[in-house]
């Protein structure tokens, strides 16, 4: 266990997914199976498994080519993990082109290259014929321009995936991904602007328009890391669930909000909110936190590298978090249903109606779990190593 902080100090989503988790996992397995049975478990509804982006965000620097198998964020990600069984939503980024139509996109930017100049704009900026010019497109005959990316390491890459896909938008995820999967539609806004009430209502009106015409009996749920947009999405509609993103502190911002998950039970309750999807890493560093959640009665969701660690997840599920947010997704799935078998009674009436993840998905619980000083004794001695 003393040498897990030098992995984890070098720990990327490529070294979370396969070198460095065969250590850690090697670490964690005795105390993570020694707790397969844990009373904690065999009063909870099944873990919710969503997939990151569809199928899993790409990580074109990664060795791993799962994370590069398919184009995140198409209607072919989403198909592809919707087949996947016990996949019950997929997550992805929708912003609001400059002509006014929601399209699929996560990052704030889009680059491409030409006679060897890169460029890039504001993906707010562009109407959406020239979005949909960058990449492959469905009319064959047509050829798109070249798409990069733009790391966090300031490299700019050629968004090369086994299986390339046409962008899409909002309208077609709908008409195109299976109606059985839920989805969780993140409102995505940029860090690094002041957006003003009115020009958030003007894109979230945008959304919910879509929504409206084209989600029919599909489960939606809604969620965004910028406060405003998240409690005025509520004011707009109560049909659908609204979570609030947060770092959970594992980062600091301006906006004192994001900055700890009290802060966020604190946003949910004033706004009415019905859940926090939180970076996994603030639920080990504090996991306390997990019983003030279910005390506010909110829905926990998580997502990060850790949850494409089996064991990560599997403890999440005993700390009470109702669904993980995944990259690897056939992976966690399969893992997810070999410990499922140990919960599941039938939910009360209560707990049955249509809510915070949707009609006919699996409801959180709303007592916090028995979870035993063993199990806080050994998550506090070994997971906190992990994730600092």
């Amino acid at each position: 266990a003393a040498a897990v902080p030098d992995i984890a100090a070098q720990l990327n989503l490529a070294s979370a997914c396969i070198n460095a988790s065969l250590y850690i996992l090697s670490v964690l397995r005795a105390g993570a199976e020694s707790m397969m049975a844990a009373p904690a478990a065999a009063g909870r509804p099944p873990l919710v498994v969503v997939g990151h982006r569809g199928k899993g965000m790409n990580a074109l620097a990664s060795p791993d080519e799962r994370l590069r198998e398919v184009k995140e964020n198409t209607v072919r990600s989403f198909n592809d993990a919707a087949r996947v069984a016990g996949v019950g939503y997929v997550e992805f980024d929708v912003q609001v082109t400059k002509d006014g139509c929601p399209i699929v996109f996560h990052d704030n930017f889009i680059y491409t290259e030409q006679d060897g100049k890169i460029s890039g704009k504001r993906v707010t900026d562009l109407p959406l014929d020239e979005f949909l010019s960058y990449g492959p497109q469905k009319d064959q005959d047509k050829v798109g321009r070249p798409l990069l990316r733009k790391l966090k390491d300031g490299r700019t890459l050629m968004w090369d995936v086994r299986s390339d896909e046409p962008l899409c938008t909002l309208r077609e995820a709908f008409e195109g991904v299976d109606a059985r999967v839920g989805f969780n539609v993140e409102l995505k806004f940029d860090d690094d602007l002041d957006y003003q009430e009115e020009e958030l209502a003007g894109v979230l009106q945008a959304i919910l328009k879509v929504v409206f015409e084209h989600a029919k009996d599909r489960p939606v749920i809604f969620s965004s890391f910028q406060p405003d947009a998240a409690q005025l999405m509520r004011k707009l509609q109560d049909q659908y669930p609204v979570y609030f993103l947060t770092v959970g502190g594992t980062q600091i911002h301006a906006d004192a909000r994001r900055n700890s998950l009290e802060e966020a039970v604190r946003l949910c309750r004033a706004g009415g909110l019905q859940g926090i999807v939180s970076e996994a890493r603030a639920v080990f560093r504090h996991p306390s936190a997990v019983a003030r959640v279910k005390e506010s009665d909110l829905s926990l969701l998580t997502y990060g590298q850790l949850n494409n660690v089996p064991e990560a997840v599997y403890m999440q599920h005993l700390m009470g978090v109702d669904g993980v947010i995944v990259d690897l997704v056939q992976e966690i799935a399969e893992a997810v249903s070999e410990f499922a078998a140990v919960v599941a009674p039938e939910p009360s009436p209560e707990e049955g109606q249509a809510g915070r993840l949707g009609p006919d998905r699996a409801a959180p619980a709303k007592k916090t779990p028995n979870f035993s000083q063993r199990e806080i004794s050994f998550l506090l001695r070994l997971i906190p190593e992990l994730v600092q």
